[in-house]
């Protein structure tokens, strides 16, 4: 059975750091990409960042430049490193991947940005 299970979440102050991981265990196959999503109260879930399995990223606008998205292939963990927080980067983070035979999820973790 496949599992994704996030770590790294928490309350951090505008302008701090955190760094989600994404810990896969399990038979996985054909994993054609990873990412992070996020789902903010009364908002749809949104692409934060994606990487392919062939290393190419991708990241919403919202967070070019704040946000890097990296996995170890040997510990089958990806991570979202996010620098420069923002209130509005407050939100349930996501872990994916999405493979031939669909989209597997994690349970998500909370990120809160305040001071």
């Amino acid at each position: 059975q496949v599992q994704l299970v996030e770590s790294g979440g928490g309350l951090v102050q505008p302008g701090g750091s955190l760094r989600l991981s994404c810990a896969a265990s399990g038979s996985i196959f054909n994993v054609y990409a990873m990412g992070w999503y996020r789902q903010a109260p009364g908002k749809q879930r949104e692409l934060v960042a994606g990487i392919i399995i062939g290393g190419s990223t991708k990241y919403a606008d919202s967070v070019k430049g704040r946000f890097t998205i990296s996995r170890d292939n040997a510990k089958n963990t990806v991570y979202l490193q996010m620098n420069s927080l923002k209130p509005e980067d407050t939100a349930v983070y996501y872990c994916n991947y999405h493979t031939e035979v669909g989209d597997y999820w994690g349970q998500g973790t909370q990120v809160t940005v305040s001071s």
